[in-house]
């Protein structure tokens, strides 16, 4: 009965750490996102100018934040977003799965070496840090690092507490297994393709795989048949949280599954001979078998020998790969429109607040381009004549205006959830921008629409403007109009690139005609050059066509941080 009992607390135990080992890389992970900010984006958005250099940047921005998801879904969310092509987003997942290995090789020393001596002090550090806002990222990356390797520690001692290597019921079921059948290495690597599903952490897997190993009672053949599971089950993170994103996001996860695949294929069909070569790498001989504190370092030259020869034989073949993704996930949406779908932002992307407001960013900005679009319809419909015409295109601004006003809300109830987390200034600043931006894209929107009704009702009552009237209108809205395009310009670029006082030259000139025409409307009807009622329609449409002009430049202010 005791022994049970002792049985029941080392699995808790081991559990435990398992769980601690798990909170402590995404602790570390994201401290380092945060730190990186801004810096992370550039990094991937620059350093991809060809599959070598975005292989290098998935490796070193891997090797930073110690994990593969976390590379590979900021990879699928900058694919959704538009800031990778798939052909870098296939390199840089490369990178990721050389750069993951660096985890395998922390883990075997966590069994080696004592790391006790590092993980109190690191603590204490990291609790004074946390309470110095200016450091607190620094503070959580190295409470994070603490918990990972004080993982490790009880990790191992949880190993030697269950003594498996004495338990002859456990080494009789390992044993058990024939370690030459391939159906016995597929079946492992089913397992270790499933656990690692199911708990959406190789690290952890790996973590397990060592322990059983340097136990002595899992063969190294059946441990490095679950690392090779691991490596397929880490893909399903990247492509669960594609499945709402657009067709390049789930191309680009996809892919990621696809070189894994591969790469386990080719291992397969020369699995012996490979697992062997590997072993005599490190001084290890499978056949006489012992110095099981060998067996760490040996699951983690395989993960590294196994990554590194898949990615030197796949570099060279990224346009196929590509090709290959696009058939297999042809875009069923291409050539029509949505009438509405935000086409950045997805909710179901777990990510960090920088990826966030990015691709909120993107969106605010498709956001711009739609009511700009918007505007246009407003011009075509003041120079249609046909009655049908006139009303299939107001029907349309008419649905227009209510697709901008559940943009708004969808981009702020986002913008919201964000705002909810742990945020930098600079971030929370940008949220604040953003917020202000959507307000006043709807009230372009709005604007827009009321230019629409007033040329109904122009219409409906058969009332006509004088040519003067009608040149002066086409004026303001060609200011309009030159305003809007200087704002989405402004809106996808760096807000350095350009020149606000463009903007405020524009608004300015809106303004200016708007005085004019308003006294020259008040003299013609004096001078009855045409009725009070056609004047009241006419100035109208000024008034409404100067307040878009203020909307404009507002949202350009807002970008700028004004």
């Amino acid at each position: 009965m005791e022994t049970n009992h002792n049985y029941l607390m080392v699995t808790l135990q081991l559990l435990g750490s398992l769980g601690l080992l798990i909170y402590g890389m995404r602790l570390m992970s994201e401290a380092l996102q945060k730190m990186a900010g801004p810096q992370l984006r550039h990094i991937l958005g620059k350093m991809t100018t060809n599959r070598f250099t975005g292989m290098l940047t998935g490796t070193l921005v891997t090797c930073a934040v110690q994990s593969s998801s976390a590379t590979t879904v900021m990879t699928v969310s900058f694919v959704s977003a538009g800031l990778l092509t798939l052909a870098q987003a296939i390199s840089v997942i490369m990178g990721a799965n050389i750069g993951t290995t660096l985890t395998a090789w922390i883990m075997s020393l966590g069994y080696s070496v004592d790391l006790t001596s590092i993980v109190y002090p690191a603590f204490l550090l990291g609790m004074v840090l946390i309470y110095k806002k200016r450091h607190r990222y620094v503070g959580d990356f190295l409470f994070g690092t603490a918990f990972m390797f004080l993982s490790l520690v009880m990790l191992s001692g949880a190993g030697k507490a269950l003594d498996l290597e004495h338990n002859q019921q456990v080494v009789a079921f390992f044993a058990s297994f024939d370690t030459s059948s391939h159906l016995t290495i597929l079946a492992f690597l089913a397992i270790g393709t499933l656990i690692t599903c199911i708990v959406q952490s190789s690290a952890a897997v790996m973590a397990i795989t060592i322990l059983l190993c340097s136990t002595g009672v899992l063969p190294i053949y059946l441990g490095i048949a679950l690392v090779m599971g691991e490596n397929i089950g880490t893909t399903a993170t990247a492509n669960l949280v594609a499945l709402g994103a657009n067709t390049q996001a789930r191309r680009a996860a996809l892919a990621h599954l696809l070189f894994n695949v591969f790469g386990v294929i080719w291992v397969l069909i020369v699995f012996y001979p490979f697992v062997n070569m590997v072993c005599h790498l490190v001084g290890y001989d499978p056949a006489v078998g012992g110095q099981t504190t060998m067996l760490p370092v040996v699951l983690a030259m395989f993960h590294t020998c196994f990554n590194v020869i898949n990615t030197a034989i796949l570099i060279g073949l990224v346009p196929q790969m590509e090709r290959v993704v696009c058939w297999l996930l042809p875009d069923k949406e291409q050539g029509r429109r949505e009438e509405f779908r935000l086409q950045y932002i997805q909710s179901n992307l777990v990510q960090t607040p920088e990826i966030s407001v990015l691709q909120a960013q993107k969106e605010t900005a498709a956001f711009g381009h739609r009511v700009g679009e918007m505007f246009g319809m407003v011009r075509q419909l003041f120079a249609v004549t046909d009655d049908k015409q006139f009303a299939k295109l107001f029907s349309q601004i008419e649905n227009e205006e209510d697709t901008t006003d559940r943009i708004e809300i969808e981009i702020a109830r986002y913008l919201e959830q964000v705002g909810d987390g742990h945020l930098s200034d600079d971030t929370k600043q940008k949220i604040r921008q953003m917020m202000r931006e959507i307000s006043e894209l709807e009230s372009i929107g709005d604007a827009c629409y009321k230019l629409a009704r007033t040329m109904a009702r122009k219409s409906e009552g058969n009332t006509t403007f004088t040519r003067h009237q009608t040149e002066q209108l086409q004026a303001l809205m060609v200011l309009c109009e030159q305003a809007l395009q200087q704002m989405n310009t402004v809106m996808h670029g760096h807000r350095s690139e350009h020149d606000i006082r463009e903007s405020f030259r524009l608004e300015n000139e809106i303004n200016q005609l708007r005085q004019q025409l308003k006294a020259e409307n008040v003299r013609a009807v004096n001078d009855h050059e045409y009725d009070y009622a056609v004047g009241t329609l006419y100035i109208d449409m000024v008034n409404e066509l100067e307040k878009l002009g203020d909307y404009i430049v507002n949202v350009v202010e807002a970008r700028f941080g004004k």
